[in-house]
């Protein structure tokens, strides 16, 4: 039995070390790691879908084992497309638990996908992309809180 896939899903904007630590933690579990881009049409993306694209596969383009892929609709449609048996989410705190384990059992239920928790390193609780967003937005450094290859001009 080969072992198993996961897609890590994520509006990613931008990507951040906390992201970048979650699949590098998780790349002994899984055969291959998809970083699911999600095109979420409910949400504005302060940077486009394409420089999004571009930072993941500069971010991870040492990982052999992951790809980075665009996507639209259901998480669970497209690990069904993927053969993916697992998505993989990070978790900073509490409230992301309450969060992300409501989507979870939903997709279990909807489309017999496991959900596989990791705690965020605890250097990496305290980030996340909305804040790396308003920090940019005041024009504050975010080079500590984004992966080498993630320039914001």
């Amino acid at each position: 039995m080969s072992a198993p896939i996961a897609v890590f899903p994520g509006s990613f904007d931008p990507v951040t070390v906390g992201h970048f630590s979650i699949v590098e933690r998780a790349l002994p579990l899984f055969e291959r790691i998809y970083i699911g881009l999600g095109r979420n049409t409910g949400k504005k993306s302060m940077f486009p879908l394409e420089k999004r694209m571009e930072w993941l596969e500069v971010t991870f383009k040492d990982m052999a084992q992951v790809e980075v892929v665009s996507f639209e609709g259901l998480t669970v449609d497209l690990c069904r497309k993927l053969h993916a048996t697992f998505i993989l989410r990070g978790l900073r705190n509490s409230t992301d638990h309450g969060y992300e384990r409501s989507i979870a059992l939903m997709n279990m239920q909807i489309g017999k996908v496991d959900t596989l928790f990791l705690p965020s390193a605890p250097e990496h609780a305290h980030v996340s992309s909305t804040i790396v967003r308003e920090m940019i937005a005041n024009n504050a450094s975010v080079e500590a809180f984004v992966p080498p290859g993630v320039r914001i001009a």
